[in-house]
């Protein structure tokens, strides 16, 4: 199951504008997308609403909500395959670190000011000292967001990029358009593409970069094989060496109280709760979770509350 995770720890960064329309692209290529709002804010949630009220084409795919909420269990709808989760900000520590275990990918939107370039930058180092982004199981990208194209904003932010080393994939220009189709549920992928061409361009290479993510082939569950054991052969036992027969009260006498006839004792099975991501729902993804909850032995912080 397929992970975007866009984040960066400063607020007004432009996150929940990127992810819903990494969302809106995902349905306009019949893709069924959930978008996961990990914000306390819900913007996404909102958004969503309003896309519910608006005209789409039949070909267009559902895009699914889900607020995350500690006291249940996390899963994706049934026939959701892609995910776009939209991030707080001021994400570190564990909180950054349970992200990291669900994503394949994470997107860093970054806009110019010095602030913005010293915030994304600490959370970038922050990043590459996880396991999962270390190894290369999660690859992070930085993306310019709400940039002017009459400034040398771009060169600015693709040399930050370069100090930090990390993918920088281009910038989304400041326009009206982003405004106006998220004040009506919709992204710039819902419009007529005669509307659109400039911005198509600059969303080329971020859509390109994605590519291997959005259609990874669906990851096959690896049963464990378990061994079969084949019944004992009982020892041929002849006719001439069978024992002489005993009368039934000695035999009875003689029989231990282990093998005598008795009804059979029902025992309670353990309770087991629901985790996070339960095998059935999500098999790749809930595997890869629990490994990363062992090595941090804290189990019970994903459990379902009765």
């Amino acid at each position: 199951m397929p992970v975007i995770a866009v984040v960066n720890r400063k607020g007004g960064s432009g996150k929940s504008t990127l992810a819903t329309h990494l969302a809106a692209f995902c349905a306009n290529a019949g893709l069924p997308v959930m978008l996961g709002d990990v914000d306390r804010q819900q913007s996404t949630q909102a958004w969503l609403k309003l896309r519910h009220t608006q005209a789409l084409p039949s070909t267009c795919a559902p895009i699914v909500g889900w607020a995350i909420d500690p006291k249940n269990v996390l899963r994706p709808p049934a026939g959701i395959r892609h995910v776009v989760l939209d991030t707080p900000g001021g994400l570190r520590d564990f909180d950054l670190a349970r992200v990291v275990a669900f994503a394949d990918a994470i997107l860093m939107p970054v806009c110019n000011s010095v602030f913005d370039r010293e915030s994304a930058a600490e959370c970038l180092a922050e990043l590459k000292a996880l396991p999962r982004i270390a190894g290369g199981r999660c690859k992070v990208a930085a993306v310019g967001m709400r940039l002017d194209a009459r400034t040398k904003a771009d060169e600015v932010l693709q040399a930050w990029a370069a100090k930090q080393d990390v993918p920088f994939l281009g910038v989304l220009r400041e326009t009206q358009a982003y405004v106006r189709s998220v004040e009506r549920g919709l992204t710039l992928f819902d419009l007529p593409a005669s509307q659109t061409q400039v911005d198509m361009a600059q969303w080329k290479p971020i859509l390109e970069w994605l590519e291997p993510v959005l259609y990874q082939a669906p990851v096959a569950v690896e049963e464990k094989s378990r061994p079969v054991v084949q019944p004992a052969a009982r020892p041929a036992v002849s006719l001439a060496s069978r024992p002489v027969a005993v009368s039934a009260p000695a035999a009875a006498a003689s029989t231990p109280a282990m093998v005598r006839p008795s009804q059979p004792v029902s025992r309670p099975r353990p309770r087991v709760q629901p985790t996070l991501l339960e095998p059935a729902v999500a098999p790749g993804l809930g595997a890869r979770v629990g490994r990363f909850l062992e090595a941090l032995s804290i189990p019970r912080f994903f459990t379902r509350q009765p």
